[in-house]
C-alpha cells in the first residue's frame, strides 16, 4: 500500500521580499554559494524531496480507495512552490547587481584616491632624493676637511718627532762630544782612570761599547773630512787622534774582558751569560772575532779527534781496507760530523744575535779544516808512470776511494745545509776539496783500464790459458772487462753530471773497452792460428820423414790428432770472439749509446770506432780460417792417400755386380770430415758460416778430382766411384750449397763414363754438354782407352 502524504500547497503570495536580505558582509571571508543557495531554497523544497522519497519507499499495496484518494490529490499543482523560487530568483538577481552597482562606484573612488596618492607620494620621493644629494655634498666637503685637518696635524707631528729627534741627538751628540774629550785629554792608563764611570761599570758594559764604537766612528770621520779639505795640514786633528788611539785601546781591553768572560760562561755552559756576552761582542767588528773564537775552541777540531777521523775510515797505517768498509766508515764518520754541528747549532741559535753568520763560519771550518785533512789521508794521488802495483789495490783502489769520497762528501754537504749555514756555498766548498782529482780523473782511469788487463792477461798467462794449445777466448774475461768499464761509467756520471761533459768521458772510457777486446780476441785468434800453424808444420816433417823412411803410424796419427786439435781449439775462439763482439754490442746500446746523444756525431763516431776496433780481429779470423781448410784439405789429402787403393777401381772381377758399399779412403774421409767440422757447424753463423762452407766444398771438390784422375777405371770400379760420390755428395749435402752439390751431381754422371759400354760413349757425352770439358780427360782413364781405340772413335765428338 502507498502511503501518500498530503500536500500544502503555498501561493506565490506566501513569500516576502522582504525576508531576503543579501549584504555585502556576506560574500567576505569564507564565501560559499552552495551555502547560499540553500539558504534561499531550503524552506521550499524539504516538502517536496520527503514526499517522492516516501513514495519510493513503502510496499506496493494498491486497493480501490487508494486510488481514488490519490486522484483527489493530482487535482493541484504538481510543484507549486516553483512561483516562489521564481519570484527568490529575480529578487536576488536585483539585489545581486544592486551590490555590484555599489562594488564598481567603491572601485572607482579606491582607484581615484590610489592615482592622488601615488602623485603625492611620487612627489615625496623627489624631493627626499634632492635632500639626500645634499646631505652627501656636504659628508664629501666634511670629509675633505677632516682629511686636510689630518694632513696637517700628521705633519706638525712630523715636526715635533723632527725636533725631539733633533734635540735627542743633540743631547746624544752633547754627551758624545763630552766622552770624546775625556778620550782626547791625554794617553796612558793615568788617562784611563779620570774616564766616567760608565767605562768602567760592569753593570753598564754593553752601553759603554756602544757609545765607545759610535766615539771610534766620529773621530775617524773627522779625521777623514779634514785629510780630504785641508790636505798637508797634519795637526788639524791631531787631539782626535789621540782619542782614536785611546778609543782603540779602550775597545781592545773591553773586547778581550768579554771574550774572556764568554770564555768562562761558555765552560760553565752559562747560556744566558754567553747570549749577554754576543749580544755585547756584536758591536765591535760585528761580533766577527766572537764568532770566530768561539768556533775555534770547539772541541770538533782538536788535532786527536781530526786524527782519530783517519784512524776510524782508514784503520791502521799498515791496513788497506776495501773500498766497501771504507765507505761505511766515511759515512759513520760523516753523521758524527753532521750530529756534532747540530748539536752546535743549538747552542748557537741560543746564544748569537745572528746564528746564520756563526753558522756558515763553523760549517766553512768543518769544510776547510776537518774534512780536508781526512780525504788527504784518505786520497792519496797517484803516479801514472808509477802506479802502484795490484797486490795494493792499484789505481782501481784510488778511484773507488775518491768516487766514494766524492759521494759521500757531497752527502754530507747536503746534511749540513739542511742543518744550516746561512748563505755559505757549501756545495761550491765540496767541488774545491775534488777539483785537483777531477782534474786527473779521465787519464787515472784510463791508467787503471790499463792495469786491471795486463794483471788479467798475467792471471791468464800464469793458468796457462793463453799458450796455443789453450788459445780459446773467453766471454767471461769479456764480461769483467765490461764490469770494469761499467764501474768506470758509473764513476764518470759521478764526476761529470752534466750531459756534454758526460757524453765526452764516457766516449773515451769505452774506448778503452774496445782497446781491451780488440787486443784480447785479435790475440787469441792469433795464438789460435799459431796452434794451426804448428799443427800444419808437424804435418810437414811427417810428409818429408815419409819421403825418405817410413815412419810410425804413431806419428802419422798423431799429426792428424794435432791437426783436429788446432781446428777445434781455433773454432772455439772464434766462437769466443764472436760472443764476445755481440757482448759489446749489446753493452754499447744498453748502456753507452744513450750518453753519447747529448753531442752531434759521437754516437756515430763511437759505432765506426768500435767497427775498426774488431777488424783486427775480423782480418785474424779469416787468415784463420783459410788455415782451417788448409788442416782439413791436407788430411783428406793424407787419407787418400794412405787408404786409396788401385784396385778400388779396377778389381779383377770386373762384373757389374760389385760390393755396394763406399770404399774405405771415402768412409774414413767422410767420418773425418764429419768429426772435424761438427765445431764449424756449431761456431759458424751466417755469411761467414757459408762463406767457409763454400771455399771448403770447392776445395774439397778439386782435392777429389785430382785424387781420381791419378787412377784406372773398369766398370766395376766406374760403379765404386759413382758410390763414393754419392756418399761425398750426401755429406756436403749439409754445406747447404748449391754450387757444390750440382758439382758432384756432374762428378756423379761423369762416373757413367767408365760403366757405359765404348759403343755409348758418343751419346753419354753429347746427351750431357756439361761434361764435355772434362769428359776428355776422365775417359782416357778407362782400362780399355787404347784397347778399344776410344781417341779415334771419339775424335768426331771432341772436334
Amino acid at each position: 500500500m502507498i502511503l501518500m502524504k498530503e500536500t500544502q500547497v503555498s501561493t506565490p503570495s506566501s513569500y516576502n521580499s522582504a525576508s531576503l536580505d543579501l549584504d555585502i558582509e556576506k560574500f567576505k571571508g569564507d564565501f560559499s554559494y552552495d551555502a547560499l543557495f540553500a539558504k534561499l531554497v531550503n524552506g521550499l523544497l524539504p516538502s517536496f524531496v520527503e514526499e517522492e522519497a516516501d513514495s519510493v519507499d513503502g510496499p506496493i499495496n494498491i486497493s480501490t480507495s487508494d486510488v481514488s484518494s490519490g486522484a483527489k490529490g493530482l487535482l493541484g499543482p504538481v510543484f507549486p512552490e516553483v512561483d516562489t523560487l521564481l519570484l527568490i530568483f529575480k529578487d536576488s538577481c536585483t539585489q545581486l547587481v544592486e551590490l555590484r552597482k555599489q562594488i564598481d562606484g567603491k572601485l572607482q573612488k579606491l582607484k581615484k584616491d590610489v592615482v592622488s596618492q601615488d602623485k603625492k607620494h611620487r612627489k615625496t620621493l623627489g624631493e627626499l632624493e634632492k635632500r639626500l644629494d645634499g646631505i652627501f655634498s656636504s659628508f664629501a666637503r666634511l670629509d675633505s676637511r677632516i682629511s686636510s685637518v689630518g694632513q696637517t696635524a700628521a705633519k706638525i707631528g712630523d715636526h715635533l718627532q723632527s725636533a725631539d729627534s733633533q734635540r735627542e741627538t743633540a743631547n746624544q751628540t752633547m754627551e758624545l762630544i763630552k766622552y770624546l774629550m775625556e778620550f782626547n785629554s791625554s794617553q796612558g792608563e793615568d788617562n784611563m782612570m779620570q774616564l766616567s764611570s760608565l767605562f768602567s761599570d760592569d753593570k753598564r758594559v754593553g752601553e759603554a761599547a756602544s757609545i765607545a764604537q759610535k766615539l771610534r766612528s766620529l773621530a775617524e770621520e773627522d779625521i777623514g773630512r779634514h785629510a780630504t779639505t785641508v790636505p798637508g795640514n797634519a795637526g788639524a786633528s791631531k787631539g782626535l787622534e789621540v782619542a782614536i788611539t785611546n778609543l782603540q785601546e779602550y775597545c781592545n781591553e773591553l773586547e778581550n774582558k768579554l771574550l774572556s768572560r764568554f770564555d768562562s760562561a761558555s765552560q760553565r755552559r752559562e747560556l744566558t751569560n754567553m747570549a749577554e756576552c754576543a749580544k755585547i761582542l756584536s758591536q765591535f767588528n760585528r761580533g766577527t772575532s766572537a764568532m770566530q773564537h768561539y768556533v775555534g775552541l770547539r772541541p770538533m777540531f782538536d788535532v786527536e779527534v781530526m786524527n782519530e777521523d783517519s784512524r776510524s775510515v782508514l784503520g791502521d797505517q799498515d791496513s788497506t781496507p776495501n773500498h766497501d768498509d771504507v765507505n761505511v766508515a766515511l759515512s759513520e764518520r760523516y753523521k758524527q760530523i753532521t750530529d756534532t754541528v747540530r748539536k752546535e747549532s743549538s747552542t748557537i741559535r741560543t746564544v748569537f744575535p745572528c746564528p746564520n753568520d756563526v753558522m756558515s763560519i763553523l760549517v766553512q771550518r768543518v769544510m776547510e779544516d776537518r774534512i780536508p785533512n781526512l780525504l788527504e789521508k784518505l786520497l792519496v794521488k797517484p803516479s801514472l808512470v808509477n802506479p802502484p802495483p795490484m797486490r795494493q789495490g792499484g789505481l782501481l783502489l784510488y778511484l773507488r776511494r775518491l768516487a766514494v769520497g766524492y759521494e759521500r762528501t757531497q752527502e754530507l754537504a747536503k746534511n749540513l745545509r739542511d742543518v744550516g749555514c746561512g748563505d755559505l756555498d757549501v756545495e761550491g766548498l765540496t767541488e774545491a776539496l775534488f777539483t785537483e782529482h777531477k782534474g786527473i780523473y779521465l787519464e787515472c782511469e784510463r791508467a787503471s783500464m790499463r792495469q786491471l788487463y795486463k794483471a788479467k792477461m798475467e792471471e791468464l798467462l800464469a793458468e796457462g790459458q793463453l799458450s796455443s794449445k789453450g788459445a780459446s777466448i773467453s766471454v767471461i774475461v769479456v764480461q769483467e772487462f765490461v764490469s770494469w768499464n761499467e764501474e768506470a761509467i758509473s764513476r764518470c756520471k759521478l764526476f761529470s753530471p752534466q750531459p756534454a761533459n758526460l757524453a765526452a768521458i764516457a766516449k773515451h772510457v769505452f774506448s778503452c773497452l774496445l782497446d781491451q777486446v780488440r787486443q784480447y780476441t785479435t790475440e787469441g785468434l792469433e795464438r789460435a792460428r799459431e796452434g794451426l800453424r804448428e799443427a800444419a808444420s808437424q804435418r810437414e816433417r811427417f810428409v818429408l820423414g815419409r819421403k825418405v823412411a817410413s815412419g810410425p803410424a804413431s806419428t802419422t796419427e798423431g799429426a792428424a790428432t794435432a791437426g783436429e786439435t788446432s781446428f777445434r781449439s781455433f773454432m772455439l775462439a772464434l766462437q769466443g770472439c764472436g760472443s764476445s763482439v755481440a757482448i759489446i754490442q749489446q753493452y754499447f746500446v744498453k748502456s753507452i749509446s744513450r750518453l753519447l746523444l747529448p753531442v752531434d756525431g759521437a754516437h756515430a763516431a763511437s759505432c765506426e770506432e768500435m767497427s775498426a776496433a774488431m777488424s783486427g780481429a775480423e782480418s785474424s779470423a779469416i787468415k784463420g780460417l783459410q788455415q782451417c781448410i788448409d788442416i782439413v784439405i791436407a788430411e783428406v789429402e793424407r787419407l787418400l792417400s794412405a787408404e786409396q787403393k788401385a784396385t778400388d777401381f779396377r778389381s779383377a772381377d770386373d762384373g757389374l755386380m760389385a760390393d755396394p758399399r763406399p770404399t774405405t779412403a771415402c768412409s774414413r774421409v767422410v767420418a773425418y770430415l764429419s768429426r772435424v767440422l761438427e765445431s764449424a757447424f756449431t761456431t759458424l753463423e751466417g755469411l761467414n758460416k757459408q762463406s767457409f762452407l763454400n771455399e771448403l766444398g770447392n776445395r774439397l771438390h778439386k782435392t777429389l778430382t785430382n785424387h781420381w784422375l791419378k787412377f784406372a777405371f773398369n766398370a766395376s770400379g766406374g760403379l765404386k766411384l759413382k758410390r763414393d760420390i754419392t756418399e761425398y755428395g750426401d755429406f756436403l749435402r749439409n754445406f747447404n750449397a748449391p754450387t757444390i752439390d750440382e758439382k758432384f751431381e756432374s762428378l756423379s754422371i761423369m762416373a757413367n763414363i767408365f760403366i757405359v759400354a765404348p759403343e755409348s760413349l758418343s751419346s753419354l757425352i753429347e746427351g750431357t754438354p756439361s761434361i764435355k770439358k772434362e769428359a776428355q780427360r776422365f775417359v782416357q782413364l778407362r782400362d780399355d782407352y787404347r784397347s778399344a781405340r776410344l781417341a779415334s772413335k771419339l775424335s768426331s765428338v771432341w772436334a
